[in-house]
């Protein structure tokens, strides 16, 4: 076990896209767009000097409490090979006295039913939370909806959507909406129109600065920008991330106007055949609501989502070392705290 070096960047990209378990958070590229973080990568390496498992993990100051070790989606590794486990752990300790941080947490994308993963980790000093439902509540949605397309032809997925997602992408075109792939510039428009969705659906939106950092560190290789226009004026566009055997749903946005046109249907399908083009395994749609009802605010996103014939999928939430036990007690209640003071304040807001 040991911290990658500057000389060991282009071993661990290598690994990294290669690997089954690749995922675009544990990229040094997605890594440079989160500027208010520090990095590092613990990586496994075998009796040859090959890496066998990494972990990135992000660190941040937390003012009164201490330093914050955060891993997004990792680790990348056999996850069954608990001597791989093991070794990663130990170097996690070993930055936890580097940094004096009080805390590890890390999301994986791995299904909540794994009893096998379950237990490697817990008896590697992990302990589980898996009972949160709501976007709130973690940081990496913890529900979402993924599409095989593993060795699938386009005719093959298309015909497995829902009736009503087919016939949404064929009037789409119909109507003439028209998708193009805009280029750094074009973020303009899109964080536009992303201001508009927030607005209509209540929720925080990042700065066009943020999507233009994003656009330098990861396009054109690990990122696109789709726009949809009608008339030749934008009205919705998607921003998807490939990396490795897979391409992610990141950020959506739609204009008030023209949603009639079903524009978001048609990106999809752009999205996804490119997707097949590229060989990917999976099309994941990314985060939806751990509440399946009808009166649920989201459920509308888990309609959209589910028609695509994609597989409602369920991780496990987040695992967690607490260095020091009772400053991340007390961390937590001041988190939860603070994000109900936050949710009141929306409230109060949205009634005025």
């Amino acid at each position: 076990m040991r911290l990658l070096k500057e000389e060991d960047k282009e071993k661990y990209k290598q690994f990294l896209e290669a690997h089954d378990r690749c995922n675009f958070q544990q990229s040094l590229e997605w890594g440079n767009v989160k500027t208010s973080w520090k990095k590092e990568v613990i990586i496994s390496e075998d009796n040859n000097g090959n890496i066998r498992g990494s972990l990135c993990v992000w660190i941040r100051k937390i003012p009164i409490f201490g330093n914050l070790m955060y891993s997004a989606r990792g680790p990348v590794c056999d996850i069954y090979n608990e001597e791989v486990i093991k070794d990663l752990v130990e170097g996690a300790k070993e930055l936890a006295k580097k940094y004096k941080a009080f805390v590890l947490r890390v999301e994986p994308d791995i299904l909540k039913s794994d009893d096998k993963f379950r237990d490697i980790i817990s008896r590697n000093g992990f302990k589980i939370k898996d009972d949160s439902k709501d976007f709130k509540d973690e940081i990496q949605p913890r529900f979402v909806f993924r599409l095989d397309i593993k060795d699938k032809s386009e005719d093959e997925v298309f015909s497995a959507f829902h009736q009503k997602t087919r016939y949404n992408i064929r009037l789409a075109t119909k109507k003439g909406v028209v998708i193009k792939e805009g280029t750094r510039e074009d973020l303009k428009d899109f964080h536009r129109i992303m201001v508009e969705t927030g607005e209509r659906d209540n929720f925080i939106i990042r700065s066009l600065q943020y999507f233009e950092k994003m656009y330098d560190e990861m396009a054109p290789t690990h990122m696109k920008l789709l726009m949809a226009y009608h008339e030749d004026k934008p009205i919705a566009g998607i921003i998807p991330i490939m990396f490795g055997n897979k391409v992610w749903y990141l950020y959506g946005a739609s204009s008030n106007q023209h949603r009639n046109l079903m524009p978001n249907y048609l990106l999809q399908w752009t999205m996804i055949k490119e997707a097949i083009e590229r060989k990917a395994d999976i099309y994941d749609f990314r985060g939806v609501s751990g509440v399946v009802d009808e009166n649920h605010p989201q459920y509308g996103l888990y309609r959209f989502k589910k028609g695509f014939n994609a597989e409602f999928t369920e991780f496990i939430g987040e695992i967690y070392i607490p260095y020091k036990p009772i400053v991340y007690k007390l961390y937590k209640f001041a988190e939860k705290t603070f994000r109900s003071l936050r949710t009141l304040k929306k409230k109060l807001f949205s009634k005025k």
